[in-house]
């Protein structure tokens, strides 16, 4: 499969790959439809699990990969991965203050005041995480162009399954507090499944980016990273952990094993 896939684009690569990642997204959110009420307790070990597998896609399939790509330039290997990762965090905390939004566990809103309904707000959340989602995907495939590489496109592809895993509980974790706040099934599915419909878009961007752009690979590979580590300790650790449990903790230890684990077995 992975040689039936290097012979397209890395931007039909990534776009293929995200349309994955965006139908696990909508599975999860297809949960509505077969249970009546989604415990806390679901949903914490859903977002433990979620933020597993993002810390290790960040380490093992983004940061690795950009200090990598440094090595022989004559820049040193640790200054594209410290910038990038830092541009990465200091953009999402950036539009985590301005656009609006509304965490799950929140009774009032983040960002810029809108008079939108609490509904979109919780979904404007969860989209805004998927973005770096989508851009550590296409990054990955964008990389895997750039050294024309069969190892780098098993990279690419372990980090698109471990993510697309990941957003099958994700999607729960949208669909389900839309549905607590007295949303049709219909509408809860609807909104749970679009917030992983950025992702393709996002992929595209950044696979195209690095392609047709190749300094900036191990700047947009650790770009990601800091993105989803940003979004991992601002959204899916404390909501995971609002209430005093180790499951979520166990949880999340899970994920980041999980994902260890298919970045060695593809590479």
């Amino acid at each position: 499969m992975i040689h039936f896939f290097s012979q397209f684009s890395p931007v039909i690569q990534a776009l293929i790959a995200t349309t994955f990642t965006w139908a696990m997204t909508a599975l999860g959110a297809a949960i509505v439809f077969t249970s009546k009420q989604i415990s806390k307790k679901t949903l914490n070990l859903a977002l433990g699990f979620a933020a597993g597998v993002m810390i290790a896609a960040s380490f093992f399939s983004l940061l690795l990969p950009a200090i990598e790509a440094t090595e022989g330039t004559g820049v040193p290997t640790w200054f594209p991965a410290v910038t990038g990762f830092l541009l990465g965090g200091g953009f999402l905390w950036a539009v985590d203050k301005f656009m609006p939004h509304l965490h799950m566990n929140t009774a009032d809103a983040e960002g810029s005041k809108s008079n939108l309904s609490r509904s979109l707000l919780l979904v404007l959340a969860i989209t805004l995480h998927n973005i770096p989602e989508g851009l550590a995907v296409g990054v990955a495939f964008g990389a895997a162009a750039v050294h024309n590489d069969i190892s780098y496109i098993a990279a690419a592809f372990s980090i698109a399954i471990g993510i697309g895993i990941q957003n099958f509980p994700e999607g729960l974790a949208v669909s389900a507090p839309l549905r607590g706040e007295g949303l049709s099934r219909w509408k809860s599915f609807f909104w749970g499944q679009f917030s992983g419909l950025v992702e393709p878009v996002s992929a595209v961007i950044g696979a195209a980016a690095v392609y047709f752009i190749q300094p900036l690979l191990p700047y947009a590979l650790s770009f990601a990273a800091g993105a989803m580590i940003f979004v991992t300790s601002e959204e899916l650790i404390p909501e995971a952990e609002s209430e005093e449990s180790d499951l979520p903790t166990l949880a999340l230890m899970v994920g980041f094993a999980l994902m260890m684990l298919l970045d060695i077995a593809f590479s």
